[in-house]
């Protein structure tokens, strides 16, 4: 089964709104869905509200806008730079052929525009990388907190399950104690075989507890990562279905080549290489001249306004006028500025080429690991299932027989707890194998995939 769940994510640029993230999330082999109920979770409805209410998952949210800001602030620096000035005042005094005081405004406008910088391009691919980095980041923190409730989900199946079989057993065991109590009432059986039986039972209140706390915990957990309200009379989530396995057939070459395709931290690792490269750049980019060019104009509607600091009339203000100049800077003598700087930047930039090589190499690894995981479980599911209807049909004989007083409370009890040993081995190997299946997921990087539509056009 396969849930699609597709997020748009709305910010100030329009670029980020047509960004689309389309999550995938896993559901085959779960074994953990089933028909809904009232006040119970399946593990859909459990990724479902993962996506929509986990905090971790709001706060990469609002990173991504914030990474988008950062853009707009790092692409302004190809755009040309205008103001407007309005002065106005009473000009007083008096010059040859001039007299009175004489009111004034004038509009002045600036116009500065790069002409060449060496840090513009890094800077327009470093905006747009950091956006790809922020989208990144969301989709490990997604991977990261369904990860986490799959896991819980999985806890509180199976520590419930566990609850329910030991309960079981305590009720076979307690049916047990009533049954030689009353055989040592009509004198059929002593009171050592009484007590016996009363102590077997009682043997497992102590585990059947441990087993309620820990489907507490699991439910706590699952309750956090889904963002739900803690309050006091908040209710935790009831997981639905049971833990079930199938048995799995990766394919290690093909299913690596794939994890190294479509994993998010893998993803993220790349592009912290390529941001660091132009940062590397933007700094660099110091050691070059930057030419930029202006313009400035003057308009005053009245003649014979003075400049301030002129001496004659050649220096005032006419009606209007345009000035254009072009100017550059360059930095001729660095004392360590721009080179230990970039130094640094390529120090960074090279740890991150080594994280990256190592998490890559790392992906095969990781996949061989669970899959002999995986069939080394299968292969004592198998043992154990086998085991389980042996140590039942035993543990059914002896029920019987020890009902009549044809055998001893040693060998009951040997029996029984034999056929609780290798009933929780074998729901033991179930949670283990879908323990393993959702490491298997997150290590090829199933949970979900990353539309990179307007990715594809950022180099």
């Amino acid at each position: 089964m396969k849930a699609v769940r597709q997020t748009n994510f709305a910010a100030s640029s329009r670029w980020i709104l047509r960004k689309r993230i389309y999550l995938k999330l896993l559901l085959p082999i779960l074994g953990a869905c089933g028909v809904g109920t009232a006040g119970a979770v399946t593990l859909d409805k459990v990724f479902q509200a993962t996506l929509d209410k986990n905090p971790a998952i709001q706060e990469a949210k609002a990173n991504l806008e914030q990474a988008t800001g950062q853009r707009l602030v790092l692409r302004s620096v190809i755009w040309p730079n205008v103001s407007l000035a309005v002065p106005a005042g009473v000009q007083a005094g008096h010059r040859s052929g001039e007299s009175g005081v004489k009111g004034f405004a004038l509009a002045r406008g600036f116009f500065t525009q790069t002409l060449f910088n060496a840090a513009v391009p890094p800077s327009l691919r470093r905006g747009d990388v950091g956006v790809l980095i922020a989208q990144q980041q969301l989709n490990v923190a997604v991977v990261e907190q369904l990860h986490q409730a799959r896991l819980a989900f999985y806890a509180a199946l199976y520590n419930r399950s566990l609850q329910s079989l030991r309960e079981e057993q305590r009720q076979r065991l307690e049916e047990n104690a009533t049954t030689q109590k009353s055989r040592y009432e009509v004198g059929l059986a002593d009171r050592s075989a009484l007590t016996s039986a009363t102590v077997q039972a009682r043997e497992l209140d102590s585990q059947i507890e441990s087993a309620r706390r820990a489907y507490e915990e699991a439910q706590l957990q699952l309750a956090q990562v889904m963002g739900r309200d803690l309050g006091q009379n908040a209710a935790l989530p009831e997981p639905e279905g049971d833990l079930k396995i199938a048995p799995v057939n990766p394919d290690l070459d093909s299913e690596t080549a794939a994890a190294l395709e479509r994993r998010a931290d893998l993803k993220l690792a790349r592009l912290m290489i390529r941001a660091a490269n132009e940062d590397q750049r933007i700094i660099e980019a110091d050691y070059y001249p930057a030419v930029v060019g202006n313009v400035t104009g003057n308009y005053i509607p009245v003649s014979g306004i003075h400049r301030a600091g002129s001496t004659s009339k050649t220096q005032d203000f006419i009606s209007s006028e345009i000035i254009e100049r072009a100017g550059y800077t360059w930095h001729v003598i660095d004392n360590g500025k721009v080179g230990g700087a970039t130094l640094r930047a390529r120090a960074t930039r090279e740890v991150n080429e080594l994280t990256c090589r190592k998490l890559e190499a790392n992906v095969r690894r990781e996949l061989l690991g669970i899959g002999n995981s995986l069939r080394a479980i299968e292969s004592r599911e198998g043992s154990l299932a086998a085991a389980e209807a042996a140590a039942q049909e035993s543990a059914r004989a002896v029920q019987q027989n020890v009902a009549q007083g044809l055998v001893s409370q040693l060998e009951y009890r040997v029996t029984q707890n034999a056929l609780l040993e290798t009933r929780s081995g074998l729901l033991d190997a179930i949670y283990q194998h879908n323990l393993a299946v959702a490491e298997w997921d997150r290590a090829t990087g199933r949970y979900f995939q990353f539309s990179e539509d307007t990715a594809q056009n950022v180099h």
